[in-house]
């Protein structure tokens, strides 16, 4: 559909109110010059916020006596090209259908007449507002409903890389609720931080309109440019961001409207009663279900701290903070002299150590913009996208959640402020050059230092950031009964109270990345690896590696096949691994994990995997071709030779003991596994172990490649025949110790892979 000519495709507020004054009079060409008939537009035309390609929105409004054909209405807007939802009723038809149907009745509420007569109209819009709030007891629980469906439905747009811009929470469509909130008398819906935002979201959508010169509501990853470029932004990320932010706003006012609808659902019909006042804490009262300031807190000079203390009391109770008291500490209350007093500072490490409350606290506080004041380098992640797919949340969220996560292990340590304030800060790095651990420590180093904490409590969190991965990183990726790895694991630690924070850590960062970002697999390596540390900084005499698996009954090579893991033992043998691997991917199977180990000359291989594109397994037919690749009668060198051909690698090595690991960073592609493995073996390297690791669209794989002569010259040849077979761009600079000097590189480098 092309818009009618004279209909302008422009971006913005003029543009739409450009294209209702070009609609309207063509519109109201389109009526007969009869009594008793009017043409209403509703939806976007309703409100003057059509984008370029929108459908019309009409009712054809008319009385018992008026005869009137609607098709000499509907005809040439068809004619014309538009898409048209439409109806033509009578006042009562009109009043009956939004009894029944609430979206209906919403939409009614923002009738605006085109053309006819102007009394008609009044009187419908008239009799459906007074329907709504005469029956806002029964219409509000049933929309209430709807909402929750539509939000399951289509997710949280604050948080999507690509979500509708209309009807997920915190989009267009949740601004439409609001005003039926305001319509009812229960709730202020159009404040004017709604509105920006609501703006915005309108301008997003006309851009994206234009760009895909069609109508939708769905922002797609490969469309943000051209958005931003419409809305003069500077990139696809400054779009998110923005989107990000206006949905936050809408969805924040969203639930505030909602505690008032409640309130006053629950209210109705009861006896006018006195409002009870419950002391929360200091300063901070708990009525109508939210937390408010105390009238003795209303000072001239309000306590630096005072912020602070209504945020961890309302956390720690899990009550809202009132919009009153937000928009009163937004004005008056100023942040903490540096460094913070022990009061403010006791507040915040309440505030962080609340657990699940923590999160609606601190948004509605970054909201008002109370956050920046306690933190100022807060105002440059918040909203900031994170383009792994692992990732749940922006960066800002991600942090917050993953503090609230942290509480949870608050008795597993002996610091628990320190765990907590560490988990808000453990990614703060994220968005500037280099590896987000490394330029975050200090960062976070300051900001510890700014609260008040000492000196030997600074350089513990100072630590922490700068090893947060530590653990998960080097569980996943090395050989842990190597006293090698574990001695590189201790030396960087320094002590079992860092240790068993980055345990704590661990844990909180990867519930609050997603479900991919943890399974039993990996914790039983983290649990491994943090037993051993500690032993060796207790001092106790290293863990005998692990028992080999128990040798299977009858010949070799065994395997067995699940719909979720594939177990191989066979005689050990250069090209092993690269047979498995090869047959997994001939099956479009994704490794997700996998653990190699050779002892005794049997080689194990265990691998998790899924089918990459759905559906099921056929369990009978991969163990057969598992045999015939194992045996070399599977052709696979010329079925997969090109299906992993200019995927963007990058190397790193480190030590260990008797070996030397390669570790390759890769975005995952079909037979990506196999093409290393062949290049691996092709270069007369013998796989002694492996780790493979599927994070989101990234994997980190480590092969332990046995020998001690280890020249320039042997790694060269290594890397250039790994790279060869994947089309990879260059080797990165050799590890020192556990953390990798190639963390700029292009391709899935550890900020994209983590956790």
């Amino acid at each position: 559909m092309a818009p009618t000519p004279g209909i302008s495709s422009g971006v913005g507020a003029a543009a739409r109110a450009g294209r209702a004054d070009a609609l309207d009079p063509w519109l109201a060409s389109l009526l007969p010059d009869l009594p008793g008939a009017a043409l209403v537009a509703v939806g976007g035309l309703g409100r003057r916020e059509m984008a370029p390609y929108s459908d019309i929105d009409l009712v054809l409004v008319h009385t018992e006596d008026c005869v009137i054909d609607p098709a000499q209405v509907w005809y040439p807007i068809w004619d014309a090209g538009f898409k048209l939802d439409h109806s033509a009723r009578t006042v009562p038809q009109a009043l009956e259908v939004a009894d029944t149907d609430v979206k209906a009745a919403l939409g009614l509420l923002d009738a605006r007449l085109i053309a006819g007569d102007r009394d008609l109209a009044r009187r419908l819009h008239e009799a459906v507002v007074q329907k709504w709030r005469r029956e806002a007891h029964r219409i509000l629980p049933m929309l209430r409903e709807l909402i929750d469906q539509r939000w399951e439905r289509y997710g949280e747009l604050a948080f999507l890389l690509e979500g509708d811009l209309k009807e997920a929470r915190g989009g267009l469509r949740d601004v439409g609720v609001l005003r039926g909130l305001g319509y009812a008398g229960v709730a202020d819906g159009t404040r004017p931080a709604v509105r920006a935002a609501h703006n915005f979201l309108l301008d997003v959508r006309d851009a994206l309109h234009v760009a895909r010169g069609r109508r939708g509501d769905h922002l797609l990853a490969q469309e943000r440019s051209e958005v931003a470029r419409q809305l003069e932004l500077p990139d696809g990320d400054a779009l998110l961001r923005r989107i990000t932010d206006a949905a936050r706003t809408i969805a924040h006012a969203s639930d505030d409207g909602w505690r008032a609808a409640t309130r006053w659902l629950t209210r109705r019909g009861k006896p006018r009663a006195e409002r009870t006042r419950t002391p929360l804490a200091r300063d901070v009262i708990e009525q109508d279900g939210e937390a408010v300031l105390a009238r003795t807190a209303v000072t001239a000079r309000p306590d630096p701290a005072l912020a602070l203390r209504v945020a961890a009391a309302a956390a720690r109770s899990g009550r809202p903070i009132a919009r009153p008291t937000l928009e009163w500490l937004a004005r008056y209350a100023q942040p903490p002299t540096r460094p913070w007093p022990p009061g403010a500072r006791y507040a915040f490490f309440a505030l962080l150590g609340a657990g699940p409350g923590l999160v609606q606290t601190w948004e509605a506080c970054d909201r008002y913009g109370l956050v920046t004041g306690w933190l100022p380098e807060w105002a440059r992640i918040r909203s900031a996208p994170q383009h792994n797919p692992v990732h749940r949340f922006t960066i800002d969220r991600h942090l917050v959640e993953t503090a609230a996560n942290a509480a949870v292990h608050a008795r597993e340590v002996a610091r628990p402020d320190l765990l907590v304030l560490c988990a808000l800060l453990h990614d703060i790095g994220k968005g500037l050059p280099g590896d987000h651990s490394t330029v975050g420590a200090p960062i976070a180093a300051g900001v510890a230092e700014r609260i008040g904490l000492p000196p030997a409590d600074v350089e513990i969190v100072r630590r922490v950031v700068r090893q947060h991965l530590l653990l998960p990183d080097t569980a996943t990726r090395r050989d842990l009964a190597d006293p090698i790895t574990i001695d590189m694991v201790a030396e960087a630690v320094r002590d079992t109270t860092t240790l068993d924070l980055l345990y704590a850590l661990a844990r909180a960062d990867a519930a609050a990345t997603g479900p991919a970002a943890w399974s039993g697999w990996k914790g039983r390596l983290v649990d491994e690896l943090v037993r051993r540390a500690g032993g060796a900084l207790a001092g106790r005499a290293p863990e005998p590696p692990p028992a080999a698996p128990p040798r299977p009954e009858g010949p070799l090579p065994a395997v067995r096949v699940t719909a979720e893991r594939v177990t191989v033992t066979a005689q050990d043998r250069r090209g092993l691994l690269a047979a498995v691997a090869g047959c997994l991917a001939l099956h479009r199977l994704e490794v997700m994990t996998a653990d190699t180990s050779t002892v005794d000359r049997l080689a194990y291989v265990s691998c998790a995997v899924q089918p990459r594109f759905g559906g099921g397994v056929d369990l009978e037919g991969l163990a057969v071709d598992l045999r015939r690749a194992l045996a070399g009668e599977l052709p696979l060198g010329r079925r997969l030779a090109v299906r992993s051909a200019g995927i963007d690698a990058r190397l790193v090595w480190h030590p260990a003991t008797d070996a030397a690991v390669l570790e390759v960073r890769a975005a995952d592609s079909p037979g990506l596994l196999y093409s290393i493995a062949s290049a691996l073996e092709n270069a007369g390297a013998d796989v002694r172990a492996a780790r493979i690791s599927t994070l989101g669209a990234a994997v980190v794989d480590a092969f332990y490649l046995e020998g001690t002569d280890w020249t320039d010259d042997r790694r060269k040849e290594i890397e250039v025949a790994v790279l060869n077979a994947v089309g990879g761009s260059g080797p990165a600079p050799a590890a020192s110790g556990l953390r990798s000097a190639g963390s700029g590189a292009t391709g899935a480098t550890r900020e994209d892979a983590a956790e």
